[in-house]
């Protein structure tokens, strides 16, 4: 399997960059999506995975788009897996199945 060489970016690290760069308190933000600040706080901190749902009400907020922040979180998401060792360790046991179009 093969690596990937780059550091995916978690949402959050946009968003909170955002926020940042319009002088935006993230307790505003929490308050405007209608969110706990604890969650929202989590997100930015990339404690916590940005979902659909939150990534709507960011792209209505913002105007940041919840296609992109949700392409990020997957990037992020798949990155964090394939480094996972036990992810790994149960990867190498899989034995690829046979393509119906290789036996004819």
């Amino acid at each position: 399997m093969a690596q990937s060489h780059f550091n995916a970016t978690h949402p959050g690290e946009v968003i909170k960059d955002e926020l940042i760069t319009r002088g935006i308190p993230q307790k505003d933000l929490a308050r405007c999506i209608e969110v706990p600040y604890t969650m929202l706080n989590d997100i930015l901190n990339e404690r916590r995975p940005l979902s659909a749902d939150i990534a709507l009400r960011i792209e209505t907020a913002l105007g940041l788009s919840a296609n992109l922040l949700m392409g990020l979180q997957l990037d992020y998401t798949m990155q964090k897996a394939r480094n996972d060792a036990d992810i790994r360790r149960k990867l190498v046991k899989v034995k690829p199945l046979p393509s119906p179009i290789a036996s004819l």
